[in-house]
């Protein structure tokens, strides 16, 4: 009864702590026809992981030859580990009108608004005190650590001006019903629904 429109490609950012996976994995459970992209990576696949469906794993000459062909939207070294999202996916998928969303920092943020339409959305945690309790609480990390992240995590947050959306957590439900609010509202834009209602359009304006 309807025509497919393209899906929307979203950008989750925030600083390590402020909680963007726990609300992005969320956010995906309860929302139909959203995904996570799915990188290229060549870092060796650890146990439980599944290639295509956690990442793309491929060795370093592939990713060089991806690197030059230009086929990621964006790329970056992580250590001693190469990642990237490869844009004919992304288009892919969003001509199929699926969403989705590319969990990624500003710097990466910066590569895919140069090639690719985006809607973007910040993620802030409620205050210093409560980012570095959430650090602490992982009770993995030195205090050296912790401070590194800290200080990361501000650079990070410098950065929130070039984002469209910015959203605070500090009740995770509430934060959640924010970004589904973002998600429902890009779905029912003028350009989306013009397309997808196509057939009562027509018989409306007949």
């Amino acid at each position: 009864m309807s025509n497919p429109s393209p899906g929307t490609l979203y950008i989750f950012s925030a600083p390590s702590g402020a909680g963007k996976t726990s609300l992005v994995t969320a956010l995906i459970e309860q929302t139909q026809q959203l995904m996570v992209s799915v990188s290229h990576t060549t870092r060796e696949k650890r146990e439980g992981e599944v290639d295509g469906s956690h990442y793309h794993f491929i060795d370093v000459a592939t990713y060089q030859q991806m690197v030059k062909d230009n086929a990621f939207v964006e790329h970056a070294q992580v250590f001693d580990n190469f990642y990237g999202t490869s844009q004919t996916a992304l288009e892919n998928k969003l001509s199929e009108g699926m969403d989705v969303i590319l969990e990624i920092d500003w710097q990466g943020a910066r590569q895919v608004r140069e090639r690719m339409q985006t809607t973007s959305v910040f993620i802030l945690p409620p205050s210093k005190a409560a980012l570095r309790e959430r650090l602490q609480g992982r009770a993995t990390d030195s205090e050296e650590i912790i401070a590194r992240r800290m200080s990361d995590a501000i650079s990070e947050m410098q950065h929130y001006g070039e984002y469209d959306y910015i959203v605070v957590n500090d009740d995770f439900e509430t934060a959640l019903a924010e970004i589904k609010a973002i998600v429902t509202s890009s779905r029912l834009h003028e350009s989306r629904q013009k397309a997808h209602l196509a057939p009562l359009l027509a018989q409306l304006l007949a």
